[in-house]
């Protein structure tokens, strides 16, 4: 099945800059585009990089077909010779970037697109539109899995976000060492574990909790989690290990407070001889409450609304800005809002230790000398545009996320406000 055009995923003025350069000539010049932020948003220590391969699906699948083009000429956005151009539109040219997993910081040349002016300013807003969300619900998603410090996580955010949101921030998460979503629909198409048992419906559609209990459990197991703060949770406990046994696979609470109810709950379950089973918690989470939860009898979490927003910081901040034309370094020179010209990669550099120092920007048509713990931040993504052969799996970057924070020094993993992990550095010129 042929994969929907993601090519009126873009902003109206897209198309007529390219009709202007297309009718002076300018359309085909040879350009770099790259896509960094100028600053973390606040109180952030480091960035992670998310939506990689769904940027590149979206550059594969950016075309004009019948559809759009009727839509383009029946609203008058563009004339009939651009029309015509874009019916034949493929993007030829190269990208290099960030691969998932990997953290980014201020300045970072998260991604670099490389072709004609037409064919790459056309990619701005779906780039942008991609890599804003993802990465700042993969930044977010990171800081709570630090905070859980080991403990299990489920994504369960799905009714809190736009339906195709929903299915993005699960696969981040996952990438950001998440254990499992709720999210069918991001199982079936990323192989991501999935989890889930019973809401609070369920125990209310029944007469009793004890039914709602042994219905549960003659379905599923004496493994299940059971929704134990329906109504009283002392009683609900009681309940959950009359009905599944000691051997009860864990309970949840929702609500209230829930260090302190989860304390109450660890006890009541070890007097009833229910040492194993285990207690996950939900309800309102973010990376602070998981953090303060620490000290708590607490073995997994499930987090919703924080994570598909960003917990407070929804979009990355990330701009596309036209850095290189035949070669020639170009840049915006407004007071607030500058750029840097040239084509640009980074380098990682890294004590014996392993910790990681800097981030040093050079230009891009000079390879920069590496020392034994430096590393290229880049890799290339696709090339005449395809995309490159054994390119990293999501599991490949969940992993590279997992050492990439490892690598940061302490201070740069605190949730506090301070200064980036780790500086940026730019080279000469």
């Amino acid at each position: 099945m042929t994969a929907a055009s993601t090519a009126l995923r873009t902003d109206h003025y897209e198309l007529t800059m390219l009709a202007s350069a297309l009718r002076d000539g300018t359309a085909h010049r040879h350009c770099a585009f790259e896509a960094f932020t100028r600053r973390l948003p606040d109180g952030r220590r480091y960035g992670v990089v998310g939506g990689v391969e769904r940027v590149l699906e979206a550059i594969e699948n950016f075309r004009f077909d019948e559809a759009e083009l009727h839509h383009l000429a029946e609203a008058g956005v563009v004339g009939e010779d651009t029309l015509e151009w874009l019916a034949g539109y493929r993007f030829h040219g190269d990208v290099d970037g960030y691969p998932e997993g990997e953290l980014y910081f201020p300045g970072s040349p998260l991604l670099t697109v490389r072709g004609t002016f037409a064919e790459a300013v056309l990619l701005e807003t779906v780039v942008l539109s991609i890599l804003n969300h993802d990465s700042a619900i993969a930044s977010a998603a990171a800081r709570m899995v630090s905070a859980a410090n080991g403990r299990r996580m489920i994504e369960m955010g799905s009714r809190r976000t736009h339906e195709e949101s929903a299915v993005a921030s699960a696969r981040v998460a996952y990438l950001a060492g998440f254990t499992a979503t709720s999210n069918l629909e991001a199982g079936r198409r990323y192989g991501i574990p999935t989890a889930g048992t019973a809401a609070h419906a369920f125990t209310l559609l029944h007469d009793t909790e004890r039914a709602a209990f042994e219905s549960q459990v003659a379905s599923l197991g004496p493994n299940t989690t059971l929704l134990v703060d329906t109504y009283d949770i002392t009683r609900g406990v009681e309940l959950a290990i009359e009905v599944a046994g000691p051997q009860l696979g864990a309970i949840r609470i929702d609500s209230g407070d829930v260090g302190v109810l989860a304390r109450r709950a660890r006890e009541q379950l070890d007097s009833l001889g229910a040492f194993g089973t285990k207690i996950v918690v939900s309800g309102d989470l973010d990376e602070h409450a998981i953090a303060a939860l620490r000290a708590e009898p607490v073995d997994g979490y499930g987090v919703g609304t924080s994570l598909v927003t960003g917990s407070g910081a929804p979009t990355s901040g990330m701009v596309y800005k036209l850095v290189e034309v035949d070669g020639r370094p170009v840049a915006k020179r407004s007071t607030h809002k500058t750029s840097r010209g040239g084509r640009k990669i980074a380098v990682r550099t890294h004590k014996p230790t392993g910790t990681a120092v800097e981030e040093v920007v050079h230009p891009g048509d000079a390879a920069p000398e590496l020392g034994p713990d430096d590393r290229l931040t880049q890799i290339p993504l696709m090339r005449g545009g395809k995309r490159v052969d054994d390119l990293p799996t999501l599991e490949d970057n969940r992993l590279r996320l997992k050492k990439a924070l490892v690598s940061l020094p302490w201070e740069g993993l605190k949730l506090s406000h301070g200064e980036p992990a780790i500086p940026t550095v730019f080279a000469e010129q």
